[in-house]
């Protein structure tokens, strides 16, 4: 075996791969900053086309600067038509939101200006909303919404899924969901799109390839399952014995625990709020007082049971609760998290090709070294 030029660390945990201003992820003190600003600060308060523009250009934006990066983005909310042509077939052949995205994201670099990466970043962020929602309306075998010029980026989503402008709180609690999944550190899907750019290939396909990586259940897929958790235990009383047989079995806890985090999530704490705020009545008021008797039963089971494993509620519990008060079906929670990452993927692409060099690590090659050639009519 060949010997390594440097230690080998699977999935390459602890590796430093690159400088970024985008976002700080302390998992020790439970701290996420985005681009200068707590995540408790920026997420509940801001427009996501401020957040866009404080992640392109490293401030937020003046008045002057976001009515132009409003109009930019309007502009660009209508698909090429071979982008509806290949959402149809996607839809006719029963693709799932994220293949369909996937495949549709490709499809941008037939858009006017397609090369350059700031364009691309404006038609990407300003058109992934009308792809998942026309995919989804031609899946129920109903045309597509065009979108409507007179909303912002958060409204034009809930209007192109449901033909009607959406009640201002929903509006907010999506945006402000939006806002807080927007980046955070060098996760699979932002490595994945700096990897390609660093090709210096274009950052259409490095988007593209992010969106790959968030397809996966171990990264983007989780917070459908948080909440089949809660609707299962449907009542607080049943909490503790549901919870228990379910640490019993060896099942995993959707929601609980994180691979950066040691302590409780911060985006947690930013979801519940929204989803409370957005629940003050009615059912969905019942609903966020059983997911909160739930998440303290997990808790004090968890701390329990695996004592000393810090196993804190994450962003997937809250996120399941509050998608799901705003309307969302399970089967669109991922690409509504796309619809956000893609500010933090373009801005990452941004980074990387303006100082970053070709991401290539190394490896360890376990195989033989000594060999034999053996002639094909003498093998077995």
């Amino acid at each position: 075996m060949s010997t390594p030029a440097a230690a080998y660390s699977p999935g390459l945990e602890g590796v430093v791969a690159a400088e970024t201003r985008l976002s700080h992820v302390d998992g020790e003190a439970g701290k996420l900053i985005l681009a200068g600003l707590p995540v408790e600060v920026l997420a509940p308060t801001a427009t996501f086309e401020e957040t866009l523009h404080l992640f392109w250009e490293g401030s937020l934006p003046g008045r002057n600067e976001l009515d132009l990066l409003e109009r930019e983005l309007a502009e660009r909310r209508v698909l090429p038509p071979a982008t509806y042509e290949l959402l149809r077939a996607a839809a006719d052949g029963a693709a799932e939101p994220m293949d369909a995205l996937r495949m549709a994201a490709a499809t941008l670099s037939l858009a006017p200006g397609a090369g350059d990466p700031r364009e691309d970043a404006r038609r990407l962020v300003a058109a992934f909303p009308t792809i998942v929602a026309a995919h989804w309306r031609l899946r129920a075998g109903e045309p597509p919404i065009a979108p409507d010029p007179a909303l912002g980026h958060v409204a034009n989503y809930l209007y192109m899924l449901e033909g009607a402008r959406p009640h201002p709180r929903r509006e907010r609690a999506l945006t402000t969901y939006l806002n807080t999944v927007i980046d955070h550190g060098m996760n699979a899907s932002t490595f994945t799109a700096r990897v390609i750019i660093s090709t210096r290939s274009d950052v259409v396909s490095a988007v593209t390839g992010a969106v790959g990586a968030l397809k996966g259940p171990l990264h983007g897929g989780a917070p459908g399952p948080a909440l089949d958790m809660v609707f299962e235990i449907g009542e607080a009383s049943r909490a503790e014995a549901v919870v228990r047989r379910m640490l019993e079995r060896g099942d995993r806890l959707m929601g609980f625990g994180h691979r950066v985090y040691k302590v409780r999530d911060p985006r947690a704490d930013v979801l519940s709020q929204a989803a409370r705020t957005l629940a003050d009545e009615g059912e969905a008021a019942e609903l966020h007082a059983l997911a909160r008797a739930v998440e303290e039963t997990v808790l004090r089971l968890l701390e329990e049971q695996k004592p000393g494993r810090r196993l804190k509620t994450n962003v997937e519990y809250y996120t399941a609760l509050l998608l799901h008060g705003i309307g969302l079906p399970k089967e669109l929670f991922t690409p509504t998290f796309a619809i956000g990452r893609v500010g933090g993927w373009t801005a990452h692409c941004f980074e990387q090709l303006e100082g970053g060099r070709l991401i290539r690590p190394a490896s360890v090659y376990t195989g033989e070294e000594h060999g034999r050639w053996t002639p094909i009519d003498q093998r077995r």
